[in-house]
């Protein structure tokens, strides 16, 4: 079931990307300002959908979450950007928590390839420092922190310590996507 819940969410995603590129080829936004007007005719509905997004993509693992920071980070700029992207990460992240502990390892299995699984499982089963390896893992960027939300909730890790982490660790590399890509716009 839940490769048809990815398969759906990529292909809504798919079909929003082509959506964009058609308005593009029909030269709707010819530039960035375009683009973030378009954007801003959501009016305050905008950042809200952004920040659902943001945490949709979390809970269902289908892309890469500097998508959504960059995003972001062009439609709205550094700060507002910054704000809504991390509101829906973290948002997401503890839901993903959540459902793993709720739902267990059969959930987290079927959204994760098996060699991925078997692969983070086995590592962090010998981390004699999980806490502070998830720490880490929130910090950098193009790491698989979607997996080990998931995963905190299978170690029945404290949900307290668990939030607190991601709160703490999560800003630093989506202040940096939205500096990055805030740029842009």
């Amino acid at each position: 079931m839940n490769k048809k819940i990815q398969a759906g969410a990529l292909a809504v995603f798919l079909l929003l990307l082509i959506l964009l590129a058609r308005m593009l080829f029909r030269q709707h936004f010819t530039s960035v300002a375009d683009l973030q007007d378009y954007i801003q005719g959501f009016g305050p509905a905008a950042p809200l959908l952004l920040i659902a997004f943001q945490a949709f993509q979390v809970v269902v693992p289908v892309l890469p979450g500097y998508l959504g920071c960059a995003a972001g980070a062009v439609a709205f700029g550094s700060a507002l950007g910054f704000w809504c992207n991390y509101l829906g990460i973290c948002a997401g992240s503890v839901a993903a928590y959540f459902l793993a502990r709720r739902y267990g390892a059969d959930l987290v299995a079927s959204l994760f390839s098996e060699e991925q699984y078997r692969k983070w499982s086995g590592r962090m089963e010998r981390s004699r420092s999980y806490e502070l390896f998830l720490f880490v893992a929130t910090l950098l960027p193009l790491f698989p922190d979607d997996f080990l939300c998931y995963f905190s909730g299978l170690m029945k890790m404290d949900s307290r310590r668990f939030i607190g982490i991601i709160l703490l660790g999560k800003p630093w590399c989506i202040l940096m996507y939205s500096i990055l890509f805030g740029c842009i716009g």
